[in-house]
């Protein structure tokens, strides 16, 4: 269960870094700050990048009616594992033969909106172990570098395109554009009570990508 004090963090705005003062800032004292940052770890909204600095997911900042319907997309990125071979698109392709389980985010997010080049090979997997075990036999090396990435199923996903939507909003960055643009492409797919609050000038950017994409291509 997502806490509502937590919230209180939003006050800080967004920006790549943050220093724990300026969560003291906003919780009150130092004590706060620190159990507020242990929790939002907990989360999966924040990673501490050194001491005394952290950094957080731009999802933070969406509604928090919305943060609990996020709190298994960021359960599972807590728990992600990044694995690489050759470290290009080769390492991609090969994951795609031997694993099983869902896309999501970049790939599923691309197969859905044609918005943005994809980067990362995000797949839910029944099984963590036995997924990993699979890619170590065809020589993949566990870590960050790594551009496909195993991510423990947790919640539903039985729309798995609510559930990419929900999975870009929770991941952030680059990932609230094709957020936007599934929403734009598919919304009557989605749940109509569950919607992520965008910045609007990002939404004009992936309307306008969106319609120079369907130019392109002529069917406009």
């Amino acid at each position: 269960m997502m806490k509502p004090e937590l919230a209180v963090a939003q006050e800080m705005g967004e920006k790549p870094v943050y220093v724990l003062k300026e969560l003291q800032q906003v919780t009150g004292s130092r004590a706060t700050a620190y159990r507020t940052l242990r929790e939002l770890r907990e989360a999966g909204f924040a990673e501490q990048v050194k001491k005394g600095y952290f950094t957080v997911r731009s999802s933070l900042f969406q509604p928090f009616y919305l943060w609990e319907t996020l709190a298994p997309s960021l359960s599972a990125l807590k728990g992600a594992r990044h694995f690489g071979r050759s470290y290009n698109e080769s390492d991609v392709n090969a994951a795609r033969q031997i694993l099983k389980g869902t896309v999501t985010l970049d790939y599923r997010a691309y197969e859905l909106t044609g918005l943005q080049e994809p980067y990362s090979f995000f797949i839910y997997v029944e099984d963590l172990d036995t997924a990993s075990s699979i890619l170590r036999k065809k020589m993949f090396w566990e870590g960050k570098r790594g551009r496909v990435v195993l991510l423990p199923r947790m919640g539903s996903l039985r729309n798995e395109l609510q559930r990419a939507y929900l999975d870009c909003i929770a991941y952030g960055g680059r990932s609230t554009l094709d957020a936007i643009a599934i929403e734009i492409l598919h919304g009557d797919a989605l749940d109509s009570r569950v919607r992520g609050a965008f910045r609007s000038e990002d939404v004009l950017k992936v309307r306008e990508d969106i319609a120079q994409g369907r130019s392109q291509t002529g069917s406009i």
